[in-house]
């Protein structure tokens, strides 16, 4: 017979497979740049859309175009895709709702962001930066201990205020940064 310890270890492990499968199939959702597009444009609109303007949009930035200058085979090409294979696929994840011809985004998409963090090709990841950031408050806050930081002109307060403003002013920029780049947030998917 299991002991209680035992029930509740099983319990956790089979928690944390069915989180980590779940991950799995949103990174797999993901991992598809039509599909991406697709989330983009409908959190861009925010309203339900239909299928021609969305493979119109997916299209245009597919072969970076304005949607003005896509053909209609173009468009046909996208639409058929989103229709047959990737709308389904965000359909049965539970990411839209999907009727044939419109598509609504689900309260689950918003969820997503969690598992984009979009980095620009020319920036330092975040987490490297505040890496950075630490060390050298760390170098100045032991320079202070030792006493080789000069504290006539700036006093100990003065560098502590210092060191916290510059990761204040950092957190500040990043949250900015993070919401401009988000899914739906700006013209063009990031």
């Amino acid at each position: 017979m299991a002991t209680t310890g035992e029930s509740q270890s099983a319990t956790a492990r089979s928690t944390k497979r069915d989180d980590q499968s779940q991950e799995g199939e949103i990174f797999d959702l993901l991992s598809n740049q039509r599909r991406r597009y697709a989330i983009h444009y409908c959190k861009r609109e925010d309203e339900p859309v239909t299928l021609g303007d969305l493979a119109e949009h997916v299209a245009a930035w597919e072969l970076d175009k304005e949607v003005e200058a896509i053909t209609s085979a173009e468009r046909k090409r996208v639409y058929t895709s989103l229709q047959q294979t990737h709308l389904p696929t965000l359909e049965r994840a539970g990411m839209i709702e999907f009727d044939d011809r419109t598509i609504e985004l689900t309260d689950e998409a918003a969820e997503l962001d969690v598992y984009l963090d979009i980095v620009p090709g020319d920036s330092v990841p975040w987490a490297v930066y505040y890496l950075g950031l630490t060390a050298v408050g760390s170098v100045v806050m032991a320079g202070l201990w030792l006493e080789v930081v000069p504290t006539e002109t700036v006093p100990e307060l003065g560098w502590a205020t210092a060191i916290f403003g510059l990761f204040a002013v950092s957190a500040v920029v990043h949250v900015v940064q993070n919401r401009r780049m988000r899914l739906g947030e700006m013209d063009r998917p990031p």
